[in-house]
């Protein structure tokens, strides 16, 4: 299992031609920004960093959008890279959600909220 997040722009109108009837008709498309996954088994990880909450529910934490959580994002990256010794020993026994592979993770999650700060989050669990 895992966690889906992706950041969402603007909506677009596009026109398509029916598949039904043949006739052409206004739809909304929603702009895919950034899309990222991550394991569930990184959940410990992401607590003791201050992010689970921030990444696994963002709307518990008043965040809509990704300017919303930046500096949680930051604060948490921070202090998993200060403290490597405290946060690796977290990871995951069967090597699915590493340290390794959490930082570069969030490292790409907080840049894209950096470039896109008006994009609406949107995850799955």
């Amino acid at each position: 299992m895992s966690l889906d997040i992706t950041l969402i722009g603007a909506e677009i109108p596009i026109m398509c031609t029916c598949s039904e009837c043949g006739n052409e008709h206004e739809t909304i498309q929603q702009q895919v920004l950034f899309e990222t996954n991550i394991t569930h088994n990184l959940g410990t990880m992401a607590a003791a960093a201050g992010i689970y909450r921030v990444c696994w529910f963002p709307e518990d934490v008043g965040a809509v959008y990704a300017k919303d959580i930046i500096g949680k994002l930051s604060d948490g990256l921070a202090k998993l890279k200060q403290q490597p010794e405290v946060f690796k020993p977290l990871g995951a026994n069967n090597g699915w959600g590493t340290y390794e592979q959490f930082v570069p993770w969030v490292e790409d999650y907080l840049k894209a909220c950096e470039e896109y700060p008006d994009a609406k989050i949107r995850v799955s669990r």
